[in-house]
């Protein structure tokens, strides 16, 4: 039986449903206006629904590819803890999404962990890359 809330099983099928459409538009619906991004490759965390949207929207082009999946779930009455396991390049990434969401089923916080250091160094790289097309687009 899940500990879930049904505003974290709602924002959750959300976030699912944009990985599997790959669509980031559909970050518009599930995102806070107030939402939080705390990235690994970046000291300080990004406030806002627009940077959190960007940070995402790049985070879902460099790391949902097929090799993505999400090999464990727990879940609270306030969020969700999602490990993951991805390729970049050829680099094995292993990580945790930590996504806190109101009580409409949208996500105010998104806390990625990612490890080993050789994935977070491909990971900065990446985004670094990602991040400045789609400024530009």
């Amino acid at each position: 039986m899940s500990n879930a809330s049904a505003h974290v099983e709602k924002g959750l099928a959300g976030w699912k449903a944009l990985l599997e459409t790959g669509d980031p538009s559909a970050l518009d619906d599930i995102l806070a206006e107030d939402a939080v991004m705390i990235s690994p490759v970046v000291f300080t965390p990004q406030r806002g629904k627009d940077i959190t949207k960007l940070y995402l929207a790049g985070a879902e082009q460099v790391l949902n590819n097929e090799h993505f999946r999400y090999v464990g779930e727990w879940l609270s009455e306030s969020g969700a803890v999602l490990e993951f396991e991805t390729k970049i390049g050829d680099i094995a990434v292993n990580g945790v999404d930590m996504i806190t969401f109101d009580a409409d089923g949208k996500i105010t916080e998104f806390k990625v962990m990612v490890r080993p250091l050789k994935a977070i160094n491909a990971l900065h790289a990446a985004m670094g890359e990602m991040l400045e097309r789609l400024k530009g687009a």
